[in-house]
């Protein structure tokens, strides 16, 4: 199946608002998502799965730190690799675009994100209490340093026949 990372653009809306409401116990307003499309220190992308939104990513670029400001992927497309295709995506345009670090604030209960991040090389910076105002849950921060030399995890190579 084919597997396409672009910008988020007005026919995405309806396929993102619904992947919102499924993944966000406060879900972003349609407006907001408007705004990030006219942003000029944003980057908002949707990956998309013959033709279907599966989920969508977004930073903004702060003088020269990449900041992730959401991640999300349809629930029923978990597990397959599409967050971290998009947060992969996001760090490669972060680079062209000269930042020198990212960072991003993830649920503290929220093991399987936190795992992806650290896997990419993102380290435990802190936390910020009572962060998300749905739960007052607390978020974790998290700091990938030198953005320069960071280099995108290789895909695994396929199974040969004798691992099959």
């Amino acid at each position: 199946m084919s597997v396409n990372v672009s910008l988020l653009e007005e026919r995405h809306l309806a396929q993102v608002l619904a992947i919102e409401g499924k993944s966000q116990t406060a879900p972003w307003s349609e407006q907001s998502f408007r705004n990030e499309m006219t942003q000029d220190h944003g980057t908002f992308l949707v990956l998309e799965q013959s033709g279907q939104v599966v989920g969508f990513a977004g930073m903004w670029l702060m003088v020269d730190e990449a900041h992730i400001i959401t991640v999300a992927v349809d629930p029923d497309q978990r597990g397959k690799g599409f967050g971290k295709k998009l947060v992969v995506e996001l760090l490669l345009r972060a680079q062209e675009q000269a930042a020198s670090c990212a960072t991003l604030e993830v649920r503290v209960s929220n093991e399987a994100a936190i795992g992806l991040y650290e896997n990419l090389g993102f380290s435990r910076s802190g936390i910020r209490k009572r962060y998300y105002p749905d739960n007052r849950e607390d978020a974790l921060v998290m700091w990938l340093h030198d953005l320069a030399e960071w280099g995108a995890p290789l895909p695994k190579p396929a199974a040969t026949a004798q691992e099959l």
